[in-house]
């Protein structure tokens, strides 16, 4: 049951963190990491932790922290951030901008960004676990601070998970975790059901026969092969889909040759899928190997093509009953203006994994990020989708209130709909 006077007390020392908040945020946005090297993002988070009083540990699948707060008789609630940015140059001028540079596993320098809102899931919920921390009389349970790594390339909660999270941890009765996205700073929304799509990458490698450009009928031309294949599979969820089924098949890198007048021996293919049902995904990986395997046939290619599945995202279902729980205390806590539904989305994530291995609900949500004045003008001439940048973004820059402020009140009010006393 939700308990708003539990919330009010634990967010009435809100205010007296926002300046070591706001600036915490900066620095994270400053030092971005990639994915499984957080090492310096983890230090600061286990060190915040230890000084809130968390039983802290950290390394778990690799740069993973997991804060534990155990304050008497009661459920337990996991609420989960996670820290790694993006291989994306940033745009957006601000004087935090990054400028950070990693190597990209291929021996090369690649500009580094936090362009899809992970610092702020970071901030919030140190700041949420900061106020557990200073208000133990308004709460009694046991509340997790999870810090994931690598959920971009969607297998850092599975590497948790087999690092022994479980074993770490008592088992919590609910998992929590939310999303900053492009919509109105200061809203919320909630969604009970499937509202995450599953996310599958595919590699296809198409063999050909190489020749010089001035004799293609010696060649197997693998660009030629490649433009079939993307054609054909432009088809797949036009005409082999339901109307009434989600799906979205996109090709996203066609690599082939290297020179004008050199027909190359291959050409590579990289593909993502998104769908809401185990049945459809089966589908679209079923077709797409049959058109690469066809393809090849009828173009003569001298043997089968590769096809390689990585990055695959589970499914984000919420709990209807936790979700109904959070759901409530937000009407409880948030003016009614800023309860909004934005609906089911079509991006992914891998912090269902986490739930799914401790056998327990979870529900996940979403915040706004964008400048509410911005997106208002941009609403009204029609232009969000060119006026607001949108998660991975280059120019991707939520506004830092009333974001912050929101997105721990979001978390304290939800797990307090848990752990709050009456």
């Amino acid at each position: 049951m939700a308990s708003p006077a539990a919330a009010r007390t634990l967010l009435s020392g809100q205010e007296s963190i926002r300046d070591w908040q706001e600036s915490l945020y900066k620095d994270l946005h400053r030092n971005p990491e990639l994915s499984h090297h957080e090492q310096r993002t983890a230090g600061i988070v286990a060190e915040q932790l230890a000084g809130f009083g968390f039983e802290v540990h950290s390394g778990v699948g690799g740069t993973g922290v997991v804060g534990v707060l155990a304050n008497g008789e009661g459920p337990g609630v996991l609420v989960r951030a996670d820290m790694d940015a993006l291989p994306v140059a940033e745009a957006t001028g601000l004087d935090y901008a990054s400028t950070a540079v990693a190597p990209d596993g291929q021996g090369a320098q690649t500009p580094v960004m936090h362009a899809c809102g992970h610092d702020v899931h970071i901030s919030t919920l140190l700041g949420a676990a900061r106020l557990f921390a200073q208000q133990r009389q308004a709460w009694a349970g046991t509340l997790v601070a999870l810090f994931q790594p690598a959920e971009e390339l969607g297998d850092g909660a599975k590497g948790m998970v087999r690092d022994g999270l479980a074993r770490l941890i008592p088992r919590p009765d609910v998992a929590l975790a939310q999303h900053v996205l492009a919509h109105p700073a200061g809203t919320v929304s909630t969604y009970s059901g499937p509202f995450l799509s599953m996310a599958d990458s595919i590699r296809i490698t198409l063999h050909g026969r190489g020749s010089h450009g001035s004799m293609p009928h010696l060649s197997v031309d693998p660009a030629v092969l490649a433009a079939m294949v993307v054609v054909r599979l432009q088809a797949v969820v036009s005409r082999e889909v339901s109307p009434g089924e989600f799906a979205v098949l996109t090709v996203g890198k066609i690599a082939v040759g290297a020179k004008s007048n050199i027909i190359d021996d291959h050409a590579v293919l990289e593909l993502n899928i998104r769908t809401y049902s185990k049945a459809t995904r089966d589908q679209l990986l079923a077709a797409i190997e049959r058109i690469a395997k066809a393809e090849s046939a009828a173009s003569g290619s001298p043997r089968d093509p590769q096809i390689e599945l990585y990055n695959s995202y589970p499914l984000t279902d919420n709990d209807p009953e936790a979700t109904a729980r959070v759901a409530a205390a937000f009407a409880e806590h948030f003016p009614a203006t800023a309860i909004q539904d934005y609906g089911r989305q079509t991006a992914s994530e891998d912090f269902s994994d986490i739930p799914a291995a401790l056998g327990v609900p979870y529900t996940y949500w979403a915040i706004g990020g964008a400048d509410p004045e911005a997106y208002r003008a941009a609403q009204a001439a029609g232009r969000i989708a060119t006026d607001i940048p949108s998660n991975h973004s280059p120019k991707f820059a939520p506004a830092i209130q009333p974001t912050l402020a929101t997105g721990t009140a979001a978390i304290v009010v939800a797990a307090a709909a848990w752990l709050g006393k009456d």
